[in-house]
């Protein structure tokens, strides 16, 4: 009974032992599953900046190309207005030669 009540003792011990090897592993990867998660938010929060400022660049550009756009056609009709004053009209009833 002896060695029973050692053995019993003994493998509780090694029990209790590997209960806290367990315990100690799981708090470890606990802490690096929390540092992946801060990781993964703060890029998150990154991209999300920079989804940001390329709106902003495209909302720029395009209201350039607005501009640019607008002022063409300002030069196109300035262009018409001179080709009808100073371009004379073809006759329309001047006989082929």
């Amino acid at each position: 009974s002896k060695w029973t009540v050692g053995s019993a003792i003994g493998l509780g011990l090694l029990l209790l032992a590997l209960s806290a090897n367990f315990n100690a592993r799981l708090d470890d990867q606990s802490v690096q599953i929390a540092g992946l998660r801060t990781e993964i938010a703060d890029l998150r929060a990154d991209v999300t900046g920079q989804i940001a400022d390329l709106r902003a660049d495209m909302r720029r550009l395009d209201d350039r190309l607005r501009a640019v756009e607008i002022a063409f056609g300002k030069v196109d009709q300035r262009l018409l207005i001179l080709e009808r004053v100073l371009i004379p009209a073809p006759a329309t009833g001047a006989p082929d030669q």
